[in-house]
């Protein structure tokens, strides 16, 4: 696997990486300018001596010959371009001003200029090259010594004040690896670190959040599997039972169907049980992230639009002034609505039900109004809990429709409550909350 560099290991090298750049260019220009320099005084020192040299060419004609080879300097004196003296190695004929030349393998720097006294005569004075450049050298070693010691410095510098830089981001993990992890501190003085702390403290409250829900699904999974296994039981039981009496006792035809009958409706009682048990989960699995934008009145015309088919004989009607915009689930407060429906019609006893639907100053206030035989004012908070029945319910229901509201009115932000109804017998009231988002009335059509 290959070795990840820590942060502050890469704020050094990068600022090791910056100081060999700006100290190579700036060193690079300063040799150039010291070899320029060096090269420049060494050609003030010829036209020095070129000023003692020119006004005496005649003089030094008399006695450059018997100076001999010279290896620290050289005079050449011509006439018209004929050597009238010089020093050895002989100067080449070069035009005035200074220049670099090679005399026999060794490099010069030479100075020429015209005698004014003589007209055609020139002195050339030279020395060699190696004077500026030994110079020039030692002066050039000094900078790079001296760009590999800024360069040092700023990896020093950089190592150090990186180690403060990223002191918030270690504090940052220590916290995380924490367990439990501890939630990162939103100010550290480094708007990098605080934006990362923020982002760190909002992913652990999504974790957090994330693990309360699934806790929350697996507690009423465990409580969804014990309630259903204690009121399946009792049905289960009497299947089992009248299938031992078909298969073991010799009956006649007449109590063979008695039994058969009684098995079919309580094959239909569990099967009602599970489905309410399913929709009961499908709720309670349901997340924030699910709501859309819905009109409650719509809502309320479908669950009337399909009591005629689900609930025949009896009348279902809306009353609504205006559209009702909520954020929420439309299938699961349709599902609400048709439970509280099917809830008067089956086990009230109604004829007429009407749907209420009315804004209110915290979201919207939903009434279901029946004609039926009512529920006593000791059970109507009980039969919103679950496998609850009241005293007048028809036979063979599961007990969870009036859950099943509740649940609904939870999960849209508000509650479920039952009250008497002005026709004469129940009424179930679902304040539910708020949303200012467009309507979508095509939702759940």
């Amino acid at each position: 696997m290959r070795r990840a560099f820590s942060l502050r290991a890469r704020v050094a090298a990068a600022t090791a990486l910056g100081a060999i750049i700006i100290v190579s260019l700036i060193g690079w220009y300063v040799a150039a300018a010291i070899s320029r320099n060096n090269v420049l005084q060494l050609d003030r020192r010829l036209e020095l001596a070129s000023d003692v040299v020119v006004p005496r060419a005649q003089t030094f004609e008399m006695f450059l010959g018997f100076l001999g080879e010279s290896e620290a300097f050289g005079i050449t004196i011509r006439q018209n371009g004929t050597v009238r003296a010089s020093t050895q190695p002989e100067l080449p004929a070069l035009g005035p001003g200074s220049t670099t030349v090679d005399v026999d393998g060794v490099p010069f720097r030479v100075y020429t200029a015209d005698v004014p006294t003589r007209a055609g005569a020139t002195v050339s004075i030279a020395v060699p090259l190696s004077e500026a450049q030994d110079i020039t050298d030692d002066q050039q070693w000094q900078v790079l010594r001296a760009g590999v010691l800024a360069v040092g410095a700023s990896t020093v510098l950089g190592w150090l004040l990186g180690g403060r830089a990223v002191r918030p981001l270690m504090r940052l993990t220590r916290d995380v690896a924490r367990e439990p992890p501890v939630p990162p501190r939103r100010s550290t003085g480094v708007r990098e670190a605080d934006e990362l702390a923020a982002a760190v403290a909002d992913m652990l409250q999504r974790v957090e959040d994330a693990r309360a829900r699934t806790e929350s699904a697996l507690e009423t999974a465990r409580d969804f599997a014990a309630v259903s296994a204690h009121e399946l039981r009792t049905p289960l039981t009497a299947m089992r039972t009248d299938i031992e009496v078909l298969r073991t006792l010799d009956l006649s035809d007449e109590q063979r169907q008695e039994i058969l009958a009684d098995l079919q409706r309580t094959q239909g009682r569990v099967e009602t049980t599970l489905g309410a048990l399913e929709k009961l989960a499908s709720g309670e699995l349901t997340t924030a992230a699910e709501r859309v934008p819905m009109d409650a009145v719509d809502v309320a015309d479908l669950v009337a639009r399909d009591a005629a088919r689900s609930v025949p004989g009896v009348a279902v009607r809306v009353e609504a002034t205006e559209p009702v915009p909520l954020h929420g689930h439309p299938a699961g407060l349709r599902l609400a609505l048709d439970n509280a429906v099917r809830n008067a019609a089956r086990h009230g006893r109604a004829s007429t039900v009407v749907i209420g639907v009315e804004r209110t100053s915290t979201g919207a206030r939903i009434v279901v109004d029946d004609d039926g035989t009512g529920i006593p004012e000791a059970e109507r908070e009980r039969v919103f809990g679950r496998f609850e029945r009241g005293a007048g319910a028809a036979p063979g229901g599961s007990g969870l429709g009036l859950a099943l509201v509740a649940q609904q009115a939870h999960l849209h932000g508000g509650t479920a409550r039952m009250e008497e109804s002005p026709l004469g017998g129940a009424r179930v009231v679902l304040e539910v909350g708020e949303d200012p988002g467009p309507i979508r009335r095509s939702a759940d059509r």
